[in-house]
């Protein structure tokens, strides 16, 4: 497309996923602006997911014609990556009328995402290409390319089919896009936790219950309280589950602290093979395979290592707030 606003020269079912380099909040503001207008005049669903700070200027920015427009802080909304497909992105897209494109904005990636939740990041751009292949639906991401690091920049062409060069409006391709290397690339052994585990516990079959008592004690003792250990159980007793069931019968929970946060991890003898599981929703009237939707919805950071020897699962549980 010539501009963020233009219609994409696409079939109407192609799913559209352009890359936007912006160096400050004036190119910022024009082409997400521009890009919801198009939206807008062309009858389509509009959804801003951003941080807070992006958010505030392209709503000031639109007026009277963001009434029409979904905005959510994707600093909330996307803390954990691994929400931002099943939790923001595919619940709008859902929504609209069948045939009808449907454009979102959406920033997972800025400045101040730590080098803990970058990997999911990336992986979370190169999954969105399957996870809305041959729907109408037209995702614009930016990416600030005065404060991210030129490794960031460089898997942003690789995740994205096409890019916005900064200051030139204008849409072309990228030579190195490819989304299944990156999640390839990125599926790395989790690093040693910085501080020794609080709690390992082994489970089985018959201690499957108990795994999840004793993770929601030592969550406790660990500062959490209230929903964050209800969120503790939920996660527990779904990862813990699913290794007895699917992942040789057994495994192992370890638990401990790391900065504001609380980190359950399960370790087992299964593997995951396909990269979207936990990403989509499921149908309704399917029977099981929500357990690492659930995981992915409550938790607030979920970086996952597979390979044929075993999976490892790990979770984040900010001790400060209510998650969403």
């Amino acid at each position: 497309m010539a501009l963020p606003g233009a219609a994409p020269p696409t079939a109407p079912g192609a799913f559209v996923h352009p890359a936007l380099f912006y160096r400050d909040e004036r190119e910022y503001v024009a082409a997400t602006v521009a890009f919801v207008r198009g939206g807008l005049d062309a009858g389509e669903p509009v959804a801003v997911a951003v941080p807070g700070e992006n958010l505030r200027l392209v709503r000031d920015a639109l007026g009277d014609r963001g009434r029409a427009v979904r905005f959510l802080d994707m600093r909330e909304a996307g803390r954990n990556p691994g929400r931002i497909i099943p939790g923001v992105l595919r619940p709008f897209a859902d929504t609209a009328p069948p045939g009808r494109r449907v454009r979102i904005v959406g920033e997972p990636i800025w400045a101040g995402r730590s080098a803990t939740e970058y990997p999911a990041c990336v992986q979370h751009e190169a999954l969105i290409n399957a996870a809305f292949r041959d729907r109408a639906v037209t995702i614009l991401c930016p990416y600030d390319v005065r404060r991210l690091d030129a490794r960031v920049l460089a898997d942003a062409r690789v995740t994205h089919p096409t890019v916005i060069p900064a200051g030139t409006g204008r849409e072309q391709p990228s030579a190195s896009y490819d989304p299944d290397g990156v999640v390839a690339r990125w599926n790395l052994p989790l690093p040693r936790p910085p501080s020794a585990p609080t709690l390992t516990y082994a489970f089985d079959a018959v201690t499957l219950t108990r795994a999840r008592h004793v993770a929601v004690g030592e969550g406790g003792r660990l500062g959490l309280a209230g929903m964050r250990l209800e969120d503790v159980a939920i996660v527990v007793a779904e990862l813990t589950t699913n290794s007895v069931v699917h992942g040789g019968g057994s495994g192992v929970l370890r638990m401990w602290e790391e900065a504001d946060s609380v980190v359950c991890e399960v370790r087992d003898r299964g593997r995951i093979p396909d990269p979207l599981a936990g990403r989509v929703p499921t149908p309704r009237d399917q029977r099981g395979g929500r357990g690492l939707l659930l995981v992915n919805l409550v938790s607030d950071l979920v970086r996952i290592h597979t390979e044929d020897g075993g999976t490892t699962i790990r979770c984040w549980f900010g001790r400060r707030g209510e998650p969403g």
